[in-house]
């Protein structure tokens, strides 16, 4: 009998008040039991809602929580000094001349910036030749920018990221043979000089983007041999995917190439077993990091980067495209744009990651308490 059946068979019994009174809570005391003795039958622990029903015990459901110390913010750095130009396919950033950078971290250093990730953008004239051999100019962006930002602020982790795109004549990421085709052997040591250039200058991590086999045991045996590879940090670029997601990068860098395209040398996108050999054989070869990129796509890459590399940090850079994706998508009301750069970003860390190469960090500086 249901308990609405019973309490309607009572309320017809010629019963005094007290009596009816104490019927009707034994029924319910029955009904009570025996629904619940139906929803958990067989297994109590789908009993769920419980485990979640606060906003702090929500939070506590997480692996990773997004804090500013997991943000890497990306900087292009002209060698242009007094440059801010917009970037107009990259919503709210900007290439700037290295006598704009301090007075713009300032207030974020302040808020609670904790990385930078930097990109040099050669503009001059004659910057550009089919070695990229002002990479590791002395005078160049990037190595000004590594002294200049450690001292401005001595507790900003500094990371350079380590390629010839920016500054070679076509476009590509190391050097080429006669042919157009890529020339391993020599971008590889030529990758690896530029890294220790950075590392001498003062960078605490190098980031060798270029996607060359070998690169990374090369960057490591150079560290080794100079004395400071207890003191640098070496972030693989392990799997990183050719695609359409780096167009607004490409238009901040000047980085596009001038024939052809990169898909001899990045990742097929749907190359996972390339990407976990890349993974391992980077682990293999010496990194203390293994990146992901572009994120969002790849949240499946992001989980084996983490299988493979178990004892090492693992971080996802959400590259350009995404960003503006993002933005575009908020822009036409879709969804609420601070709602998504968390949804995004929590994604990549349920994925994995530990660390996010994201474009959202001024913002996340002012969303998140710490």
């Amino acid at each position: 009998m249901s308990f609405s059946s019973l309490v309607s068979d009572l309320t017809h019994r010629n019963l005094d008040r007290d009596d009816r009174r104490s019927q009707v809570s034994r029924t319910r005391s029955y009904a009570s039991t025996a629904a619940t003795s139906v929803s958990i039958s067989g297994d109590i622990s789908s009993q769920l809602h419980g485990g979640y029903s606060h906003p702090l015990a929500r939070s506590w459901q997480a692996e990773r929580q997004l804090t500013k110390s997991m943000l890497i913010f990306p900087l292009f750095v002209s060698d242009q000094p007094e440059e801010e130009t917009l970037i107009p396919s990259l919503p709210n950033q900007y290439r700037r001349g290295l006598n704009r950078l301090v007075p713009y971290l300032a207030p974020l250093v302040a808020k609670g910036l904790r990385s930078v990730i930097l990109f040099g953008v050669p503009i001059a004239p004659g910057a550009k030749d089919a070695l990229g051999t002002a990479a590791d100019d002395p005078e160049g962006p990037v190595i000004q920018a590594i002294r200049v930002l450690r001292r401005a602020f001595p507790d900003l982790f500094i990371t350079a990221d380590v390629c010839l795109c920016e500054y070679t004549s076509h476009g590509h990421c190391g050097i080429l043979r006669d042919d157009g085709s890529l020339n391993n052997a020599l971008s590889v040591d030529r990758i690896s000089d530029v890294a220790m250039a950075y590392a001498d200058a003062g960078a605490h991590c190098v980031a060798p983007s270029d996607m060359n086999d070998g690169r990374i045991r090369a960057i490591k045996l150079k560290l080794i041999e100079a004395g400071i590879a207890h003191q640098v940090v070496l972030m693989s670029y392990a799997a990183k995917f050719s695609g359409c997601l780096y167009g607004p990068f490409r238009d901040a860098a000047g980085s596009c190439p001038s024939f052809g395209d990169r898909r001899c040398y990045q990742l097929p996108p749907g190359g996972r077993g390339l990407a976990r050999r890349a993974i391992v054989r980077d682990i293999n070869e010496g990194a203390d990091i293994i990146m992901v990129k572009p994120a969002s796509q790849y949240l499946d890459i992001i989980s084996d980067a983490k299988e493979l590399g178990k004892d090492l940090p693992v971080a996802a850079y959400q590259v350009s495209g995404e960003f503006a994706m993002i933005h575009a998508a908020a822009k036409a009301g879709v969804f609420d744009l601070k709602q998504m750069a968390f949804e995004a970003t929590e994604g990549i860390l349920r994925a994995g990651a530990t660390i996010v190469v994201s474009y959202f960090t001024p913002e996340f500086l002012d969303w998140l308490d710490n």
